[in-house]
């Protein structure tokens, strides 16, 4: 009796650690064998337990990941929501409890549909099991698909399977890999090794294929401004002038930039308030023969706001003018920050669910190229990076660059602004296109068509990131089939086992 008692509690002790070891393979500390071993000791955990155990041992994992992982929420419910302690702790053990569900869901179906110890289960059926749970956890009450464990292969060797199907392709590797090795573990055959042998090679041979090649005649110059505006001054109203002033005067020195861009929500006002303003803005950027972009939040007849990028200066257009001035509106909002799920339940609650900037209106999901100084860039404001399939179907055959605006100083000197960094860079190596990161505090960032920083700026300062970027010509295999073939695999998987089972039953 003991012993059932320390292996039902040890156990899941065990696998919440592991969960929380898994934070370690992201960003800002980036070691990504870890990514491997911590689905290879899931899996042994796993190991001839119940159906319904081996959901608690998961949800334990899931625990441990994402109370680690995401924790860094916690500072803008704390900072900024307006919360007794209590409920920014209850409310944050909630978002992780739920996040848990994914792996726990995982664990529950692998022991219950696969609980015969054999390579269908471990190399095929895990990996396929965990993907359509990572897919739910993107897409359920709008998805949070963040700390997928393929992010944390940006700088793997197995980044190579990113271009041909996205970051889930580095996903199933990875659990290919660690059920290998579980299998080699519990049987002792050691010529299982091919499979994580295979997979390296693989991973080798696609990174000598170039899908993309660079295109010196779009070369473009561009300033990115870090204005590092607190975040608990920016929307005081004494404080609006002096902002608008220090992004000005610093714009004013790099006139003749190609591209300007200010971050998320520059512009503390809504558009509407600052038509002098920006008319004079646009005037100046046009006769410096500069492009200028920058996030400013909108309002329309009906009281919905939105969260826009607006270019101005030279964009192909006339004279700036708010009625007939080309945006891009926010697609994706953040839960809770953009708009708030259950908000008749909640908002009375707290003033954090009460903020008028709680209340967004979504954009298009597919909307035009933004055009700056004749350049095609494909936007995406702050939270949506994360969204693959989002970017990938935005981009057209004009696109020259990712641009993604970003305010992260909601989340103070946490790891949460390095991770998304991390996960702005698998986007340009998933599309062979260089991304422009221009943020509020950091990080404020280029990279090349490969997810490769090239310039970067410190965090939490005033600063301005001055970039020569060339854009590329081709597509990926991602870019145009997106995730068709992990679909493929994912059908194929399961129906050979369905059919060896079948199969074997006779």
């Amino acid at each position: 009796m003991k012993t059932i008692w320390i292996q039902r509690i040890g156990r899941p002790l065990l696998a919440a650690f592991i969960g929380a070891t898994t934070t370690l393979a992201f960003a800002p500390f980036s070691y990504w064998p870890i990514a491997i071993l911590s689905p290879f000791i899931l899996l042994l955990l796993l190991n001839k337990q119940s159906a319904k155990f081996g959901f608690w041992i998961a949800f334990a994992w899931g625990l441990g990941q994402f109370g680690t992982g995401i924790n860094w929420v916690h500072v803008s419910i704390d900072t900024f929501g307006g919360m007794p302690k209590i409920a920014s702790v209850t409310l944050m053990s909630v978002l992780v409890a739920y996040l848990a569900l994914y792996p726990a869901l995982f664990g529950g179906l692998l022991n219950r549909f696969f609980p015969k110890i054999n390579a269908q289960r471990l190399v095929i059926a895990a990996p396929i099991i965990w993907l359509i749970t990572d897919w739910l956890r993107g897409w359920v009450m709008t998805g949070f698909p963040w700390l997928w464990l393929g992010y944390s292969q940006i700088d793997s060797p197995l980044n190579a399977y990113a271009p041909i199907s996205g970051v889930e392709a580095i996903t199933l590797m990875l659990w290919i890999l660690a059920g290998s090795f579980a299998l080699i573990t519990i049987t002792k055959k050691w010529a299982y090794l091919a499979v994580p042998t295979a997979v390296f090679v693989v991973a080798f041979a696609l990174n000598q294929i170039s899908w993309v090649k660079p295109d010196p005649s779009t070369k473009t110059s561009f300033a990115l401004i870090q204005g590092n505006i607190d975040q608990k001054m920016k929307w005081v109203p004494s404080h609006r002038w002096p902002t608008l002033m220090k992004y000005t005067d610093i714009s004013r020195d790099n006139w003749g930039t190609d591209i300007i861009i200010w971050p998320e929500a520059a512009i503390p006002a809504l558009e509407s308030d600052l038509p002098a303003f920006l008319h004079n803005l646009d005037t100046a950027a046009k006769a410096n023969n500069s492009a200028l972009i920058t996030g400013v939040l909108s309002q329309d007849d009906m009281g919905h706001f939105y969260n826009n990028v607006l270019t101005l200066g030279q964009n192909g257009l006339g004279p700036y003018d708010y009625d007939t001035a080309k945006r891009y509106s926010k697609h994706h909002l953040l839960p809770f920050g953009e708009f708030v799920p259950f908000g008749d339940l909640l908002r009375p609650i707290a003033p954090f669910f009460n903020l008028p900037m709680s209340s967004f209106q979504r954009g298009d999901f597919i909307q035009p190229n933004l055009i700056a100084n004749g350049r095609h860039l494909v936007a995406a404001l702050c939270y949506e990076i994360i969204f693959s399939e989002q970017v990938r179907q935005n981009v057209t055959p004009d696109t020259d660059f990712i641009l993604t605006l970003s305010n992260d100083a909601w989340f103070g000197h946490s790891i949460g602004p390095l991770q998304h960094m991390e996960i702005a860079r698998m986007r340009a190596l998933e599309l062979g296109k260089p991304l422009i990161r221009a943020t509020n505090n950091g990080v404020t960032a280029v990279t090349d068509y490969k997810g490769r920083i090239t310039q970067q700026v410190p965090q939490f300062q005033t600063e301005v990131l001055k970039a020569e970027v060339t854009s590329t010509s081709g597509n990926t295999p991602y870019r145009t089939l997106g995730s068709w073939l992990l679909y493929l695999w994912c059908t194929l998987g399961l129906f050979a086992i369905w059919f060896q089972q079948r199969k074997a039953n006779k």
